[in-house]
């Protein structure tokens, strides 16, 4: 009774923290398995930043449950964020499950899963569901294991965690705890660990990623705690590229701005939130910025890097968001050409700031203003990807695509590109002609001497 398999929900955080489970469970012993089917525990990694992940996450335990009647010995645990938010009151809707487990105790999941299974191996009854929520003074530091897979050339690397911002519509301060940031030198060994075993791209991962250090470390000639985590990085022989997400627009000092012209494993590619255009609505969701200031950032990333890719998070209809506002987002949304967007109608969430405000917009106005933003980025992905046919990119080859007849890898910018190689191309980065461009993913032929076009070798 040894088999585990994670089912993971929501953002990268979410990846990065169910890696580390995994990573610590091997070690432990168990065996983590790709078949929900073929295992004997499961383990649901939850959502909370919007009511319908929750809601996915709680039907899926509720079918798993079933399974659970039919073969008592099997475990069902759920992890993270809904776990956090919803905590004992989860037992109402499920009441069999096992194990209930916040975003400070990950690294005690393998403990609590020897003693669940101890138990069953000795006949004892369990008893109650096991419920940790508590707090955990430097819980940010035992996300740290990796479960690489074989010639895995990218991996997350958890800086900090959590959040001090308040967004009025936003739950993760509460599922997630304030603020803290792990040691830098740490960071950066684990970062040099993982350029030994063949990783050649970091994303450095935060709730406010640019917020990493700043209580725990001093700026230095000007230069944030983040910063100068970033040319830490940089200095790491075998690191080919660095990204990080996700960031807040306040953390975008000259520091961070210019920081793009001068280290060049640095992708140029920002995800910049803006959640509203309308400084009436961003002043109501209680963020620090406006859209002057906004605008002010992304050209001043432009004039560093004139080819810099964005994307970015937007609501639509939040409380009292009138034609005007809306019309105000959808300029800036415009003026900012954004080669990519998470755009989300607004979720009530219980607990905060929003969800007791009037005026709540209809659902099928939300629907409308959702359906313009996304016609908007359409148009904007395809314009920019038309742009590169014809161009040369330097793409990191990370492995066979889902056909297993191609391979894929990403631009400096962040677009997945699809082309026949060759396996011992994998972790190498290589120039791209790109021949073809659909809206999110762009073809193309490698241009590499003694190589040519090889689609020939590869069955495709």
């Amino acid at each position: 009774m040894n088999r585990v398999h994670i089912k993971t929900y929501g953002c990268q955080m979410n990846e990065r923290d169910s890696e580390a489970v995994a990573a610590m469970l091997r070690a432990r012993g168990y065996r983590i398995v790709a078949d929900e089917h073929a295992c004997d525990i499961l383990l649901l990694n939850t959502c909370s930043v919007r009511d319908a992940a929750e809601q996915k996450a709680i039907a899926k335990a509720s079918n798993v449950l079933a399974r659970k009647r039919r073969q008592p010995d099997f475990v069902l645990g759920i992890l993270g964020c809904m776990a956090q938010n919803r905590g004992a009151a989860l037992l109402d809707q499920l009441p069999d499950v096992d194990l209930i487990v916040g975003t400070q105790k990950f690294h005690q999941v393998p403990g609590y899963l020897d003693n669940l299974r101890a138990a069953r191996a000795a006949g004892v009854p369990v008893g109650e569901t096991i419920v940790d929520l508590a707090e955990e003074a430097g819980s940010q530091n035992t996300i740290r294991d990796h479960e690489l897979a074989d010639r895995q050339v990218t991996a997350f690397v958890s800086i900090q965690q959590g959040c001090n911002m308040d967004c009025s519509f936003c739950i993760v301060p509460k599922t997630r705890g304030d603020e803290r940031s792990r040691p830098m030198d740490e960071i950066v060994e684990e970062c040099r660990s993982l350029a030994a075993k063949g990783v050649r791209e970091i994303t450095l991962l935060g709730q406010i990623v640019t917020s990493y250090g700043r209580r725990d470390y001093t700026h230095t000639s000007g230069i944030s705690p983040f910063v100068q985590l970033i040319e830490r990085v940089q200095a790491i022989d075998g690191i080919a590229r660095i990204r990080f997400t996700s960031p807040h627009p306040r953390g975008f000092k000259q520091d961070l701005v210019e920081a793009y012209g001068r280290l060049p494993k640095l992708c140029g590619y920002v995800h910049l939130p803006m959640q509203s255009g309308s400084n009436r609505i961003l002043k109501a969701m209680n963020r620090p910025y406006t859209r002057e200031r906004y605008r002010e950032i992304v050209d001043a990333l432009r004039a560093v890097r004139p080819d810099m890719y964005f994307s970015t998070d937007v609501i639509v209809g939040f409380p009292g968001e009138t034609d005007a506002d809306f019309a105000e987002t959808r300029e800036l949304f415009e003026a900012c050409n954004y080669d990519m967007a998470y755009i989300f109608k607004y979720s009530v969430r219980t607990g905060t700031p929003a969800a007791t405000m009037g005026e709540q917009v209809p659902e099928d106005i939300k629907e409308e203003r959702n359906r313009i933003l996304l016609d908007v980025l359409r148009r904007n992905s395809e314009r920019r990807n038309a742009t590169l046919i014809g161009t040369v990119e330097e793409v990191l080859v990370e492995g066979p695509d889902q056909t297993g007849r191609r391979f894929t890898g990403r631009t400096r910018g962040n677009r997945v590109c699809v082309f026949d190689a060759e396996a011992r191309l994998v972790g190498q980065l290589v120039p791209l002609k790109i021949t073809r461009a659909s809206v999110s993913t762009l073809y193309g032929e490698l241009e590499l001497a003694g190589v040519g076009h090889l689609s020939g070798s590869t069955g495709s």
